[in-house]
Order: C-alpha cells, then sequence, then structure tokens
C-alpha cells in the first residue's frame, strides 16, 4: 500500500501536470478556471447556471469541513466547508469530495497529501459558515475551534462532530470547473453523544435538521 509520502507525490505530479508551483518556498495559487464549453458560440448553453443551481438544490445533503494539517513550510492548518462529500467505495475503503478548482484552500490541502473529512451536526451550521468564508477574508478559520489531530494523518479533527474520516489522498480527477479528490480512508470514528443531535442538513440554500419519520399506525 501506498505511504503518505506517496500519496503526496501523486498530488505533486498532478499539480505539476496542471502547471501549478510546488515548491515550499512560495503557495500555489488556485487553478484558473477552465474555459469550457459544451455548445459552439453561435449556439443557446443546454441549461442555465441558475436554473442549474436551482434544481440541484432540491437534492438535501449533509455538510461536512475538510481539513488538512499545515503544509510544509506553513504553521496554519488548511480547510473549508463542503457539502459534495460522498462514500466511494467499499473495498478498498475510499470517499470523495468536490472542491472548485479556484479554490484557494485545495492547493494547501494537495502540498499536505492528507485529508479529514468532519461530519458535521445540527448545531453546528455557525462553524459551516466560519469555514466557508475565503482565506482572504479569515485568514486563520481555525482560531477559537477545539480541535485535535487525527490518529493517522494528523489531520485536524474538530471537537465536536459525530463523525470523522481520516485520509491519505489516493487520485485527484478533473470535473469541469471542479475537481474530483478521492481519499483513502486510514481511519474513522464516530462521537454518539454529539450524533445524538443528528446531522446538519443543506437544502435549497438553507441549512434544515433531520426529523424522524412518523411511526405508520
Amino acid at each position: 500500500m501506498m505511504g503518505h509520502a506517496g500519496m503526496a507525490a501523486t498530488v505533486v505530479r498532478y499539480l505539476r501536470a496542471v502547471g501549478s508551483p510546488t515548491g515550499v518556498e512560495r503557495p500555489i495559487d488556485p487553478l484558473p478556471r477552465p474555459d469550457l464549453r459544451a455548445v459552439r458560440e453561435d449556439e443557446r448553453r443546454p441549461v442555465d447556471p441558475t436554473e442549474f443551481r436551482r434544481v440541484l438544490g432540491h437534492f438535501a445533503s449533509g455538510v461536512t469541513i475538510v481539513t488538512a494539517p499545515a503544509p510544509e513550510g506553513e504553521s496554519r492548518p488548511a480547510g473549508f466547508a463542503c457539502q459534495s462529500f460522498a462514500s466511494l467505495s467499499l473495498d478498498p475503503p475510499l470517499v470523495a469530495f468536490m472542491v472548485g478548482r479556484t479554490s484557494a484552500t485545495w492547493p494547501r490541502i494537495a502540498r499536505a497529501g492528507v485529508f479529514c473529512v468532519n461530519v458535521l451536526g445540527a448545531e453546528q451550521d455557525g462553524l459551516c459558515r466560519d469555514f466557508a468564508v475565503s482565506s482572504s477574508r479569515r485568514p486563520d478559520k481555525f482560531a477559537g475551534v477545539p480541535h485535535a489531530p487525527a490518529p493517522v494523518t494528523g489531520s485536524p479533527r474538530l471537537e465536536g462532530v459525530p463523525a470523522w474520516i481520516d485520509c491519505t489522498i489516493h487520485a485527484v480527477h478533473t470535473g469541469g470547473d471542479h475537481l474530483i479528490v478521492v481519499g483513502r480512508v486510514q481511519a474513522m470514528g464516530t462521537d454518539d453523544e454529539a450524533a445524538a443531535a443528528g446531522p446538519l442538513l443543506f437544502h435549497r440554500g438553507a441549512f434544515g435538521r433531520f426529523t424522524e419519520p412518523r411511526q405508520r399506525p
């Protein structure tokens, strides 16, 4: 099985392939937005972006915060709020998250080569908002946020989350204006007390909670 160094090397090769700097002496810039078109210039777009967001907003999802330890040469860990997260494979155990190519946080996670997915609970919408802002507006997103190193990768495991998944980066794929990051699960766990409040949900642009279905008579 490939170790942390191998995983990190895979990501570095990817960054080099797309033309991003990889030296630790300077930060990696976000990837440029790709010039993608599914139709010719004289054709109408098949789907309006606003309508795309409106329709897809009907799909309720959970909410996570993806974190990584400080890359070499930096002092602060990385993290961002992410609703595009899913389990991918049972054997081997893989998960995936999607991140915008223009994200300023993703290159820092890529340099670390590892990450931890923190699944948020119903009471943690404020925490989600704190991590959803750009790094330029909130340079230290972890200020005042209790956390401890995840057992294998050392990525920040946030205190009081219902579940966490500790991963090494397994693969990175392009998906239009986003990247699909696949992680190999190295460790995971739950907090039964935190989970009792239920999950934090996101639906049609707003946070919500899960309600137990009524029992049939």
